[in-house]
């Protein structure tokens, strides 16, 4: 068995990451994202490639896919069936690993994360956000939960795994980035409902 740094680690490739599989495949999501990517990459300009960290089942990249055929896209995944339903959709390379060691990839014009960061322990988000930006040519693409101060809230019965913060602010801060858009989806919205997610735009 796989051994990990962090107890979030674990918790998400194990069974809890299996079952937030089984909830997220839905036609009616897919479309949802489509529209939220729309949105979100209004104001970036020449993107050929993206790679998400904290890819699961790849519905993020299957609606790049969607907007633009063309995008070379990768996909980090910790959940092993959850990389493998992402690998088989045929849009993206997909690798299976943790997103708070140091990954050797290529660079790409983006890289994002979306409802990813929330899960990480805040002692290690400093080496996912090394590798958002290192791994990036142009922007930084961060779509989470906000809040002004750190805090963890429980999350479906467990403590110690969600954590909001203001994480487009510290990598604004620790890695001398530059806002370049931003916005927020209602999850009472009937075209994009996204669940409460503050969304940030960051060009290197």
């Amino acid at each position: 068995m796989q051994s990990f740094k962090t107890e979030q680690e674990a918790f998400w490739a194990g069974e809890f990451g299996e079952g937030y599989r089984q909830r997220n495949q839905s036609s009616q999501l897919y479309h949802a994202k489509v529209a939220a990517w729309a949105q979100m990459l209004k104001a970036a300009n020449n993107i050929n490639s993206a790679l998400e960290l904290g890819c699961n089942i790849g519905l993020n990249l299957r609606a790049l896919n969607g907007l633009n055929p063309d995008l070379k896209l990768h996909g980090v995944e910790i959940n092993e069936e959850s990389a493998q339903v992402a690998r088989d959709a045929n849009v993206a390379e997909i690798t299976t690993g943790s997103i708070i060691e140091p990954l050797a990839l290529e660079s790409f014009d983006l890289t994002f994360t979306c409802g990813v960061l929330i899960h990480i322990h805040p002692d290690f988000l400093h080496r996912v956000y090394a590798n958002l930006v290192n791994l990036s040519n142009k922007y930084v693409l961060v779509a989470e939960y906000y809040n002004p101060s750190p805090m963890a809230i429980p999350y479906r019965g467990h403590e110690d795994r969600l954590f909001k913060r203001d994480f487009a602010g510290e990598l604004i801060e620790q890695h001398n980035l530059k806002l370049v858009d931003y916005g927020f989806f209602y999850k009472r919205d009937h075209l994009i409902p996204m669940d409460d997610i503050s969304w940030f735009l960051l060009e290197k």
